[in-house]
């Protein structure tokens, strides 16, 4: 726990340039699906490219319609000129309108008629065109939008299916450390704010990138003195948003940790919920609640305060560039020098300066929390798990089932005082072994060995000669059958559950199980027989019947090592006298480990082994150990004089 909190407390201090390099492994998710991975993009630029052909037509519709006017007006002065005058008014109306100096009145009038004859087709090509690349980034934006969603919904299904898998693969040590909440919000809320960026942020920061460039260049090409007027904006608000990045994505950081505290206490609660009404602990658990939507909400707020500064003062750098390009563009147009349409066209591409420029808050945003969200999720992806198959190691054979406890020490990560010191035994081929002790005395710690949930501390255990350590996993646990004292079944059918081990299972091969663990006639009591639906976490069966479809399940592998760990703790004396007598002849020829909490149920166990605070205190046969083993003559005595009252 101590090294998972760590984790948490170290992600939101991260440098930007550890951001860029969580998010860019996030991107190359993207890898997997190349060959369309570039279509958003490629979508982009055609949209992209549209949209900056619009400033340009419309400045051909007001110079169209301004050079119409302004030729019927001239044409109409010209005719009320004496023709005296003429000679001396040519040159300056010439200039004026920036025609050669040189030229005839005929050749001006004709210039003239031909302005005012063209300006309603002039404006009518430009309308069709400016409609025409309107259609086109519509349809090229949809594309984008499209395919950058499909692309972003498959890293999210990859990074799912990867925590999914890696979680699955990890060692008990890392779940004992980590809470259940804290695993589903990384699964689900983190993977969705890298989905995000990746589908939006991302595709939004490279068309921020094109059209910034893209308009720059074509201002400087236009009018590089009105340009140099404005372009002081970019470099304060890449500043601004430098600094912003910097202080908000602790905070996204800070936020996602609260988010997981929420997540944890409502799954804690669902889960418990019957404990919670038994107690009733509802007002106590629902101040929990609120204490950490409280502490949610104070850091969402922090964030929403950050954004009621930042974006008045992007609205205030973008409004001040505005008031740059009034001012320099007027005083051209009052010299001349810029006409309006062009003046038009360029108030059109300086907003597409401070369109991306503004975005850039938002893609920070975006930023901030995908990174602290994927710094979450490849802590999981990263984990090194306690439990592997080292390199080498090999399948295990066929077991016979003779197993060694060679001085073995026992300690949970984090934990003090061993759970398990020098413990030694060995069990033969055949044998049932039981597992008498206090509570905390260490017999499930042994049976959590047996089939590598943990490694020992020190020490080791073989099943006929190997070490567990030298062989698969896989390979052992296919060989072990379970039943722990906390029964799970997954949602789904009765005979679903039975054949979670194996799958492939015939009908008969179930049904033999399930008769073996006696529960064949109360599922066949059920009007849907093998079909009938067990609820989540089997809420729809009594302690008893889950118990013997946990023992199906179990024996249904048909194990050559059985473990049951007290596993007739949920049953009657009656149901506990039938389960017994399928399972002694059951246990014959495998080496069974049973956890009891009654004596009578392992009386006649070839080996009961007395554990006492993690040691070996006695092992033996019952009528031994009775008279030689005072602890274990105190169990007895005590069930004994329990079971006469």
């Amino acid at each position: 726990m101590q090294a998972s909190q760590s984790m948490s407390r170290n992600a939101p201090r991260q440098s930007m340039k550890t951001q860029g390099n969580v998010i860019g492994r996030a991107s190359r998710y993207l890898w997997n699906y190349r060959g369309q991975a570039a279509l958003p993009y490629v979508f982009l630029l055609v949209a992209t490219l549209s949209q900056l052909a619009v400033p340009r037509l419309i400045r051909s519709i007001i110079d169209a319609v301004t050079s119409g006017v302004i030729a019927k007006t001239v044409l109409e002065t010209l005719d009320k000129i004496p023709a005296a005058m003429t000679a001396q008014a040519m040159p300056k109306i010439l200039g004026f309108l920036k025609y050669d100096t040189s030229w005839t009145k005929e050749q001006l009038v004709t210039q003239l008629t031909a302005d005012q004859t063209n300006a309603p087709t002039l404006l009518i090509q430009a309308g069709l065109f400016i409609v025409g690349f309107a259609v086109l980034r519509g349809v090229f934006a949809f594309l984008q939008a499209y395919w950058a969603e499909r692309n972003s919904q498959a890293v999210a299904y990859d990074l799912r299916n990867d925590l999914y898998a890696k979680i699955q693969r990890l060692s008990f040590s890392y779940h004992d450390q980590n809470q259940t909440g804290q695993l589903m919000i990384r699964a689900t809320d983190d993977v969705e704010k890298v989905r995000l960026f990746i589908g939006q942020g991302l595709l939004q920061l490279i068309g921020s990138v094109v059209l910034l460039t893209a308009t720059l260049i074509i201002l400087f090409s236009t009018n590089a003195q009105l340009a140099l007027a404005t372009i002081w904006i970019l470099p304060v608000a890449l500043i601004l948003f430098m600094i912003f990045g910097t202080i908000s994505q602790p905070i996204f950081g800070r936020v996602q940790q609260k988010l997981s505290a929420l997540n944890t206490i409502l799954q804690e609660n669902l889960a418990g919920i019957k404990v919670v009404k038994a107690f009733t602990r509802e007002k106590s658990e629902q101040v929990k609640f609120n204490t950490a939507a409280d502490a949610l909400m104070a850091q969402q707020i922090v964030i929403a305060r950050l954004f009621t500064f930042l974006m008045p003062l992007v609205f205030l750098i973008a409004n001040l560039g505005q008031a740059s390009v009034l001012y320099v563009g007027g005083k051209q147009i009052i010299l001349g020098t810029l006409s309006l349409g062009e003046w038009q066209e360029f108030s059109m591409y300086l907003m597409y300066i401070f369109f991306p420029v503004a975005q850039l808050g938002f893609i920070i945003t975006q930023f901030g929390q995908a990174a602290a969200s994927a710094t979450r999720v490849f802590e999981i992806l990263d984990a090194r798990s306690d439990v592997t198959d080292k390199p080498g190691a090999l399948d295990l054979p066929q077991v016979e089932g003779n197993i060694n406890f060679e001085n073995v020490t026992f300690r949970y990560v984090g934990g003090g005082d061993p759970v398990l010191d020098q413990v030694n035994f060995e069990a033969k081929p055949g044998q049932t072994i039981a597992l008498l002790g206090a509570t905390g005395s260490g017999k499930t710690s042994i049976i959590n060995l047996l089939p590598r949930f943990y490694d020992p501390t020190e020490g080791r255990i073989t099943i006929d000669g190997h070490d567990l350590r030298d062989v698969k996993l896989e390979s052992l646990r296919a060989q072990i059958g379970i039943v722990l004292q906390e029964t799970t079944l997954f949602s789904g059918s009765i005979r679903e559950n039975i054949a979670f081990g194996k799958p492939e299972a015939t009908d008969e091969e179930i049904f033999t199980a399930a008769k073996a663990a006696a529960a064949h006639d109360f599922i066949m009591s059920f009007p849907e027989g093998y079909e009938t639906p067990v609820g989540e976490r089997g809420t729809t069966l009594s302690g008893g019947q889950k118990q013997r479809v946990a023992i199906a399940r179990a024996l249904l592998l048909n194990p050559r090592i059985l473990i049951l760990d007290d596993s007739t703790s949920s049953v009657d004396l009656g149901t506990e006298a039938t389960i017994q007598a399928a399972l002694d002849v059951l246990m014959q020829g495998r080496t069974s480990f049973v956890i009891a909490q009654r004596i009578s149920t392992v009386m006649n166990a070839d080996q009961i082994i007395v554990l006492d605070k993690g040691q070996v205190a006695a092992i033996g046969q019952h009528a031994d150990l009775l008279e030689d083993n005072e602890i274990y003559a105190e169990i007895y005595t005590s069930q004994l004089i329990g079971d006469e009252k």
